[in-house]
């Protein structure tokens, strides 16, 4: 071959090796600079939405394999009220699972068995004028109640005497705080119980959650669980199943999705709600799970307007998951974390947060 000829081929090779790398970085532009143009509007649609609150709103989303962000002060340390149910149940039934919780746990037992001992509800545990529907059927106290009902009862109805008992046979907010800082999450803060709360309106403030992790810690349950699998799909199943704020997260997504979630509510005080939150994980129609954290802090809008905040904000998210990150996008997907709910759907209709007193 000549060698005019054999430069011509390498000149022309370069020139189709150019242009193939031109066209893959304005491919990848294009798809990139995509997904950031719709978290742009995203973000945006959501900071609208949340002036209607009158008041901060701090929001995180995370679905798993996706750029998705619905980011608005992710960071902000937001009071939790009885989001921090969640946690506690968490952190009970970690020690549950390792035989660290109840004396009478023996080497080895299941979780099935830890659930079914019984915890004794002390006179001391009562917390007076509290949503409780256990210290409503059990005026006095001096009962044994099965941990399963307590955890069904903190986790799922948000009663605030079943989250005393817990957060007393844990050991205390520290030990809550511990765990939860043990498995990554730094965005956490519990120092006071439900007693606290009730008692001094401003300890609601030093319980706070970052609303980025509050959507980690979620999508550990279904990523990589720190409970054994019995353990996780109760705890998941008990917040799936819960029907208080079904004006917020639920209001705001289609008929039948499931979501397991749990609320938090301070009531409203001279004009003013401490906090109206609601945190969960939205089953998506191709299984996957999408966690979302609202959280509504000192708002002067109504009742009614904050949780319609959270419901709009919720149904963003979650409509931006299916039209701009669907698993038909390759570059979105991740494969073995998208595990079928162990909990189902309940009626919805119920109660907001069924409060007698108003900090829960």
């Amino acid at each position: 071959m000549r060698a005019e000829t054999r430069q011509a081929l390498r000149i022309f090779g370069y020139r189709r090796m150019r242009g193939l790398v031109i066209f893959l970085v304005g491919l990848s532009w294009w798809v990139f600079s995509g997904d950031a143009l719709a978290q742009t509007a995203l973000q945006a649609k959501v900071a609208g939405i949340a002036a209607d609150a009158e008041g901060t709103v701090s929001v995180a989303c995370l679905l798993p394999g996706t750029a998705l962000t619905c980011d608005l002060h992710p960071h902000n340390h937001s009071p939790m009220q009885s989001v921090f149910k969640f946690p506690v149940a968490l952190t009970v039934l970690h020690l549950a699972d390792t035989g660290k919780l109840l004396a009478d746990q023996r080497a080895g037992e299941t979780i099935g068995v830890t659930l079914q001992r019984t915890v004794r509800f002390l006179p001391e545990d009562r917390i007076p004028h509290s949503w409780s529907p256990l210290q409503d059927r059990y005026p006095a106290g001096n009962v044994d109640v099965p941990l399963s009902e307590l955890i069904e009862l903190a986790a799922g109805e948000s009663d605030n005497v079943a989250a005393e008992i817990l957060l007393r046979i844990a050991g205390g907010p520290a030990v809550v705080q511990e765990y939860i800082r043990s498995l990554g999450i730094t965005g956490f803060q519990l120092q006071d119980g439900e007693k606290r709360l009730h008692r001094d309106p401003q300890a609601q403030y030093r319980n706070w959650m970052e609303p980025a992790a509050a959507v980690q810690l979620l999508e550990r349950l279904v990523s990589d669980p720190p409970l054994s699998s019995a353990a996780n799909e109760f705890l998941v199943r008990a917040m799936s199943a819960s029907v208080i704020g079904a004006n917020r997260l639920r209001a705001g997504l289609p008929a039948g999705t499931v979501l397991a979630h749990k609320t938090g509510s301070s009531g409203d005080h001279n004009g003013k709600a401490e906090a109206t939150n609601d945190i969960g994980l939205v089953t998506l129609p191709d299984g996957r799970r999408l966690a979302v954290a609202v959280f509504v802090t000192d708002a002067r809008a109504n009742e009614a307007t904050r949780d319609k905040v959270i419901a709009r904000i919720g149904r963003a998210a979650y409509d931006e998951a299916l039209q701009n990150f669907g698993t038909g996008r390759s570059h979105n997907r991740k494969r073995g974390i998208h595990k079928k709910d162990p909990g189902s759907e309940s009626e919805p209709g119920a109660p907001s947060e069924g409060r007698v007193a108003d900090y829960t």
